[in-house]
């Protein structure tokens, strides 16, 4: 009778290891396709929209490119929203999701997230000559913020008793304030600064005071798949040392690449 139970035990276990072994991967499966699929946002400029040909462009889809050119694949582009990027990628319509998509303790339980490549967060913007890095040094001071947003409602806490907060009830009057020299100081992201560098001429760019909240972007993939992990891994800081995600940045944000990205 042992001997039994040690063969069937062994059989198991010869199975199981045989069932591993099988396992799909998800790298070497899109390098025998040749093809990799990416989730990118279609309603999220300047990360990911429809340009005027009706193709998506943007900093996130310039970051799919940059992957599947390094892989040596075909990419294939599929826009989603906020809402469904997550799921696209659990139910394996996509390889990544490559989406603004930021890292917390909830979505670390699902998914897998790669090192940072695109900044993401809010800020006091000023014109260069201001001199403040600090949320004291708006002492006296007058900020722009757009009513409700968060980096409203931080400023209103953390600023002190004698900064105003100049409110405007919606992001495209917090930028024609900014534009018109009705404010100099801004608290806004990191995305709206860059409409305003596009709009705005040279001795109106916005330029970052400080950081209020920091929260940037990471590739999203699934769980247990250490191999694509690494290889994307290598290509972010591949295009980091290379200085072509910093050129990424430039075009999109209208900004540098900060040192943080790639960790």
């Amino acid at each position: 009778m042992k001997r039994v139970l040690k063969a069937a035990a062994a059989i198991f276990i010869g199975m199981i290891a045989a069932a591993g072994g099988a396992q799909a991967d998800a790298l070497d499966d899109i390098m025998k396709a040749k093809v990799i699929r990416i989730a990118v946002p279609q309603d999220f400029a300047p990360f990911g929209s429809a340009g005027s040909d009706l193709k998506p462009q943007g900093y996130d889809i310039d970051m799919a490119n940059l992957i599947g050119k390094e892989l040596g694949v075909k990419v294939e582009i599929i826009p989603v929203t906020s809402a469904n990027r997550i799921p696209y990628l659990q139910t394996k319509k996509a390889d990544l999701v490559i989406s603004s998509l930021g890292k917390n303790a909830e979505r670390e339980k699902v998914i897998d997230f790669s090192i940072s490549y695109a900044p993401f967060f809010s800020g006091v913007y000023g014109t260069k000559d201001i001199d403040v890095t600090k949320v004291e040094d708006l002492a006296g001071k007058t900020v722009g913020a757009t009513r409700g947003a968060i980096e409203e409602q931080e400023i209103s806490k953390s600023a002190p008793s004698s900064t105003t907060v100049k409110r405007y009830e919606d992001n495209n009057a917090t930028i024609s304030a900014f534009i018109s020299g009705q404010v100099d100081l801004i608290a806004t992201g990191n995305v709206i600064a860059a409409a305003i560098a596009e709009k705005a001429p040279a001795a109106r760019k916005p330029v970052v005071k400080f950081v209020i909240k920091d929260s940037p972007c990471y590739v999203g993939m699934n769980k247990d798949e250490p191999k694509l992990l690494a290889k994307v891994n290598e290509i972010i800081g591949k295009a980091k040392a290379s200085g072509e995600l910093g050129k990424i940045s430039e075009k999109w944000l209208k900004a540098p690449l900060p040192a943080s990205i790639g960790s």
